[in-house]
């Protein structure tokens, strides 16, 4: 069941088979975790027994090591074992109802649908119904269109927000009697995890007329103070998963002998997890920073030359520990300010007449020229102080802390002002984010 006019498909969802140990299937997305390789070694060794995800995705700690087409032809050959052994089983057409407890709340509700790639677009200044929070980077995907150019199915740790502020879409399902998919612990801190069966063709209704109210054109401007075009969907984490599976559906169609019966093939949607940006279980983080191999005193020098010749000159102010950072950072008005530590040595830099509107702008804007000038240097983007303390103390590495942004705010602010700058926020900490579990065909 297709429903263009909201971008949305029912989907015919693959789960593990009955009997299976759900906590080992289950695994966390694979851009988590990205400088802590120990963290996945644990999984290796927690899985190794069992059909599990793990086997079926490519953790980007291992991106830059040399086994990246025989770790490719791996998950392939295990995507298709999974569904010849009968480890997968599919479903009849419906969505599936989510409630995750995390270490941070106590539930964060979720609806696993398809949504039409059709409907979605990337690009800077597009008006599509679904769209990117932040700026794509596009030398992400190339890695990721590798993973899913021939596998025969998907399993996403794509979350997609929605503007449900009187909770219409996704809450009222849980007032109804439906039935139990999955409920168990998962691994490594991860939480609990909960899905019920939505197939119902009365529930199903509800659903979309709900996305179909949101979607309405004169509500949605009047809402937001524009003249734009409906934004319906916007993204929350997955956004490069969710543009590659655009680039390999764009592909497909200028590849086809048929261009209307390709249409209807599967990979035109891509399975992800709706999720209300209302919801009380869903908090936003500030992504960090963390540089790699860098001379500090030429890191500052460039930082000082970068800012003045923007007309809008950094003062350095040194401090003992990351409290006292926080502290200044916060008292300085009309600047944007942002506490970092230097191979362990603390301080705050603040920026003077910024030209951006957000603190994360600021910072990025200089990351991005000082990294293409100095390639020996790398980035890494952090979920939670600590981590960037312990990795900004180490030699030659600085850390930059950022804050946070309103969740409230979001829509709005992408309808006025379009993407946000790349990591700009996270859905939560590192070990909240969505685990691997549902799948779906994506091949004829």
């Amino acid at each position: 069941m297709n429903f263009e006019k909201i971008g949305l498909q029912v989907p015919k969802i693959l789960l593990p088979k009955t009997g299976t140990d759900m906590q080992r299937w289950a695994v966390i997305a694979c851009d988590q975790y990205t400088s802590d390789p120990a963290y996945w070694q644990r999984l290796e060794q927690q899985t190794a027994d069992g059909v599990s995800t793990l086997k079926l995705v490519f953790p980007e700690v291992y991106l830059e090591e040399s086994d990246g087409e025989r770790r490719i032809a791996a998950i392939n050959r295990a995507m298709e074992e999974y569904l010849a052994d009968g480890s997968l089983e599919e479903q009849p057409p419906g969505f599936i109802l989510v409630d995750r407890k995390t270490s941070a709340v106590e539930s964060r509700k979720g609806l696993i649908v398809a949504l039409d790639l059709e409907r979605y677009d990337y690009t800077k200044g597009a008006q599509s119904l679904i769209r990117a929070t932040e700026g794509t980077i596009l030398d992400r995907l190339p890695p990721r269109i590798k993973v899913r150019e021939n596998a025969p199915i998907e399993l996403p740790h794509i979350m997609v927000l929605i503007d449900d502020p009187d909770m219409t879409v996704i809450e009222p399902l849980f007032a109804e009697n439906l039935p139990t998919v999955y409920d168990f612990e998962l691994l490594e801190n991860g939480g609990h995890l909960k899905g019920y069966r939505v197939d119902r063709p009365e529930l199903i209704n509800q659903v979309v007329n709900a996305l179909e109210k949101l979607a309405d054109p004169d509500a949605y401007r009047k809402k937001y103070e524009t003249d734009g075009e409906v934004m319906l969907y916007a993204m929350g984490d997955g956004n490069h998963s969710f543009a590659t599976a655009k680039a390999i559906w764009e592909k497909l169609k200028a590849e086809a002998d048929d261009p209307a019966e390709v249409m209807d093939h599967p990979a035109r949607f891509a399975l992800v997890e709706l999720v209300n940006v209302h919801d009380p279980g869903l908090e936003f983080e500030a992504i960090h920073r963390v540089l790699f191999d860098v001379d500090i005193a030429h890191l500052k020098k460039a930082q000082e030359q970068f800012y003045a010749e923007a007309g809008t000159p950094l003062t350095f102010i040194p401090c003992a520990g990351l409290a006292e950072a926080q502290h200044i950072a916060a008292e300085r008005r009309g600047e944007h300010a942002f506490p970092t530590v230097f191979s362990g040595a603390f301080g705050v830099c603040a920026v003077a007449n910024p030209q951006f509107t957000l603190v994360v702008a600021t910072l990025q804007a200089f990351l991005d020229r000082y990294l293409e000038e100095n390639p020996t240097v790398r980035v890494d983007y952090i979920h939670g102080d600590q981590t960037v303390t312990e990795l900004g103390s180490q030699p030659d590495s600085a850390g930059f802390y950022l804050p946070s942004i309103s969740k409230h705010d979001l829509f709005k602010t992408i309808a006025h002002d379009g993407a946000l700058p790349r990591k700009t926020f996270s859905m939560g900490e590192a070990d909240e984010k969505r685990f691997y579990l549902e799948c779906r065909r994506i091949q004829k």
